[in-house]
């Protein structure tokens, strides 16, 4: 059985930088994968590879067996891979119940004429997916802000509203891009049981990028390392987070990244 998604020696260059070298990556049905390493080092850039926000310099990506490398971002949305943002993307102006909706924008069934006739198939639609929202909204302890601003969340719940948008589309595949950023320790704790209990609820493949080792610990079953676009250490994380190579790459020193990771925590409080 093939993975679900296949990552074949990619490369990509920003005019004379290489931001990518040679990565490769397959993530079977039903996998929590995680990809960390130091700021710049490439990992959100895999994503916009992944998602179509950037066209490919070099190598393939295979989603189900298919070749995707090529296609457009909305095609990619559609055949069941998901989002979320390093930088919290939300419609600031928009209801949360509008910022979730508009995550469905490639699932709908009706043609550009019903929406402008507002045909019986298109109030069925906008009904079928303003139900399965505020679902979501319910999941994510989020109804009581459905017609609040998105600007006016706080920060915990713009991050759990973009969650949202990402499965409204029901994706097979969700990427995760430092959902933690920003979290205490109590917020990140809460965040690893979401995200348990999501992958179970959904039947999800998830890969994450994490700066928070506890939180990669806790949920990733194998850990790949990036430093300069290049791939220095893959494995599961109990290995990884004493690999010498991952260790100079983010201390420079011996030591642990769960304690560094522990300091800079103790930094912020």
């Amino acid at each position: 059985m093939s993975p679900l998604l296949e990552i074949i020696d990619l490369s990509h260059h920003f005019g004379g930088l290489q931001a990518i070298a040679d990565f490769s990556l397959q993530v079977e049905e039903g996998e929590l994968v995680g990809l960390i390493g130091p700021n710049g080092a490439g990992k959100t850039t895999i994503f916009n590879l992944i998602t179509g926000v950037f066209r490919l310099s070099q190598g393939r990506i295979l989603f189900r067996g298919e070749d995707i490398s090529a296609w457009a971002s909305h095609r990619i949305t559609a055949a069941g891979i998901a989002r979320t943002f390093q930088n919290i993307r939300l419609f600031k102006d928009l209801s949360v119940l509008d910022n979730v909706r508009l995550g469905a924008f490639a699932q709908h069934r009706y043609s550009l004429f019903d929406a402008l006739r507002r045909s019986r198939a298109f109030k069925d639609e906008e009904g079928r997916l303003t139900r399965r929202a505020l679902k979501l909204l319910e999941r994510f302890q989020l109804s009581h802000y459905a017609e609040t601003p998105a600007r006016h969340l706080p920060y915990g719940e713009q991050r759990r509203c973009e969650m949202a948008r990402a499965l409204i589309s029901g994706p097979r595949l969700l990427l995760l891009d430092e959902p933690a950023a920003g979290m205490n320790h109590s917020e990140a704790e809460d965040l690893i049981r979401i995200i348990r209990e999501l992958q179970d609820e959904f039947r999800l493949t998830i890969i994450l990028i994490e700066h928070q080792m506890r939180v990669v610990l806790n949920l990733c079953q194998r850990v790949t390392v990036l430093d300069f676009g290049c791939t220095i250490a893959a494995g599961p994380p109990a290995e990884i987070q004493h690999h010498p190579a991952v260790l100079e790459a983010y201390l420079g020193r011996d030591g642990s990244i769960s304690e560094a990771d522990e300091a800079e925590t103790a930094a912020q409080a």
